[in-house]
């Protein structure tokens, strides 16, 4: 098990390794395995850089992040340029739907709003707004759609099934608990069972799956 002090130099060594970021901008404490970051660095993307950085190390705990984002004057740009970059940049990606996230910029925030059908689409969308010029912090408040229908999964799974292996749809039992998808039964393969995880995470809305599946 690693000391507080070897895994501040783990983390340390890591920043300084990852060509994103510049390690003397940043400080590093640990305690019982939570890491501290803190300091005053020039971009949102360097701050998300590091958060990676350190959650890479072995036997971290916990991120307690502490960097303040500091735009130098010559990479300042007014609200509304920000906003015209992020909306131009989140057309550009063809994983995120664009039309259904609203953006807002204030003093170099930025506060991202609507309802989408997956948690990645929520993540990507940060990350794209993360790594634009004079971003000092994001507040992403894009919500998942709260409800899977269970009728519509069970619809995809008994297809999958059709397609792929000779299993009774019935021997699959699917329930719903919010956007968490749990999977009971029983399934003759491995490939049908990847097959029946497949169908679930393709519905609509589902942010996870319980696998509880066995096989014959």
């Amino acid at each position: 098990m690693k000391t507080d002090k070897q895994i501040q130099q783990d983390v340390m060594d890591e920043l300084e390794w990852d060509p994103e970021i510049d390690s003397s901008e940043i400080g590093v404490a640990v305690r019982n395995g939570i890491v501290t970051l803190s300091g005053q660095i020039t971009s949102y993307a360097k701050k998300l850089a590091a958060e990676k950085a350190a959650k890479r190390i072995k036997e971290v705990k916990g991120i307690a992040e502490e960097l303040v984002v500091k735009i130098p004057s010559h990479g300042k740009r007014t609200d509304s340029e920000i906003a015209d970059a992020i909306v131009r940049a989140l057309k550009w990606n063809t994983s995120i739907p664009d039309e259904k996230i609203k953006v807002k910029v204030e003093d170099g925030w930025v506060t991202l709003e609507g309802e989408l059908n997956w948690e990645f689409q929520k993540d990507q969308a940060k990350q794209v707004v993360g790594e634009i010029t004079g971003v000092v912090g994001i507040a992403n408040l894009v919500t998942i759609k709260p409800r899977v229908k269970t009728d519509v999964v069970k619809g995809k799974i008994k297809e999958a099934l059709e397609r792929s292996a000779d299993v009774e749809a019935d021997r699959i039992q699917v329930e719903a608990e919010g956007s968490k998808v749990i999977l009971k039964g029983k399934v003759r393969t491995w490939s049908e069972m990847n097959e029946v995880e497949r169908a679930a995470w393709s519905a609509p809305g589902v942010t996870s799956v319980e696998d509880n599946m066995t096989l014959l």
